[in-house]
C-alpha cells in the first residue's frame, strides 16, 4: 500500500491513479478515499491524474490520538501535495473535506493549486451563535457526541438515511451501496469520529474563505439535510471573491457518489473553461 509520513510521524494511505492534470480529492467526516472511486473512474477516463488519501484516523491511515483540527488536517494535505511534487492541482473536497481545503488555501496559498471544487461544504460555520442564529444548537451537537460514544454504528446508520435521502428516495441506490458506505465510515477510529465532529462544529472559516482568490466551484444539493444550503454554501458563496454556485434540485449530501457521472461532468466542464 502506498503511504506517506506526515505530521508527528503519522502515516497516511493514498491512491494515485492515471496521468494528466492532477486532481486531489479530500473526503469528509470518517469515510475514506474509497468513497471517491466512482468519480475517479470518470476523471481517469477523461485523462486526469487522480490522487486521494485516507485522512488521519480514517480508513487505512494511522489513528493518532491528536491532530483532527483543521490546521493539522491542512498540513497533512500540504505534505501529500509536496511529497508528490504536484503542480497546477485541482482540489476537490466533500463535506468536511471542504474545510480542509479552505484551511490549506488560507495557510499555504495557491502556488500549487489552480482551481478548487467544494461539494456539500460545511463552511463557513455550522454552530449556532448570536451572529449565526440559524446554526446547530450546542445541545444537539453534544447529543450527537454522546450517541457516537454510546452506539457509533447506530449513529452512522442514522446519518446514511440523510446522506442519500433514503426516506424520500430522491436517489436510486442499492442496499449494497448503503452497506458499503456504512462499512467504510465505521473503519474510522472512535476518537477521529468525535474529534472531527468537534472540529466541524466549532470552526469558523469566514476569514479563510475571504483569502481565497482562485476560481472555486460550489456544488450543493437542495435536499442536503447534513449541510443545509442556507447555513453553508450560500454564505460560503458570499465570502468567496471568485466562485460559481450550482444547486442541484432534489439531490442529497452524498450526491458525489450517487450521481458521480453528473457531478464529475460539471466539474470537468469547470476545469476545462
Amino acid at each position: 500500500m502506498a503511504s506517506i509520513k506526515v505530521t508527528n510521524g503519522t502515516n497516511l494511505f493514498y491512491k494515485d491513479w492515471g496521468s494528466g492534470i492532477p486532481v486531489v480529492f479530500v473526503h469528509g467526516w470518517c469515510v475514506n478515499c474509497d468513497s471517491w472511486e466512482y468519480m475517479m473512474h470518470e476523471f481517469t477516463d477523461k485523462g486526469f491524474r487522480c490522487i486521494t488519501y485516507d485522512q488521519r484516523g480514517c480508513g487505512r491511515s494511522d489513528q493518532p490520538w491528536r491532530g483532527y483540527d483543521y490546521l493539522t488536517l491542512a498540513d497533512d494535505l500540504a505534505a501529500l501535495i509536496e511529497r508528490l511534487d504536484l503542480d497546477k492541482v485541482i482540489l476537490i473536497g466533500h463535506s468536511m473535506g471542504c474545510g480542509v481545503i479552505t484551511q490549506y488555501l488560507a495557510n499555504y496559498g495557491d502556488l500549487r493549486v489552480s482551481k478548487a471544487v467544494l461539494i456539500g461544504t460545511t463552511t463557513p460555520n455550522i454552530a449556532k451563535s448570536v451572529s449565526n442564529p440559524g446554526g446547530i444548537d450546542r445541545a444537539l451537537h453534544n447529543e450527537a457526541l454522546n450517541f457516537i460514544k454510546r452506539d457509533r454504528p447506530a449513529y452512522v446508520y442514522g446519518l446514511i438515511d440523510g446522506f442519500y435521502d433514503l426516506p424520500l428516495k430522491s436517489t436510486e441506490i442499492s442496499q449494497h451501496l448503503v452497506n458499503w458506505t456504512m462499512d467504510i465510515t465505521l473503519q474510522a477510529s472512535a476518537r477521529a469520529a468525535v474529534e472531527m465532529l468537534n472540529t466541524c462544529y466549532s470552526s469558523i472559516q469566514c476569514d479563510e474563505l475571504k483569502q481565497i482568490s482562485i476560481p472555486v466551484l460550489l456544488l450543493h444539493g437542495d435536499k442536503d439535510v447534513s449541510c443545509p444550503i442556507n447555513l453553508t454554501v450560500l454564505p460560503t458563496s458570499d465570502l468567496l471573491i471568485n466562485s460559481i454556485l450550482k444547486i442541484y434540485e432534489g439531490l442529497p449530501h452524498g450526491m458525489y457518489i450517487s450521481e458521480a457521472p453528473l457531478i464529475s461532468g460539471d466539474i470537468i466542464d469547470f476545469i476545462n473553461h
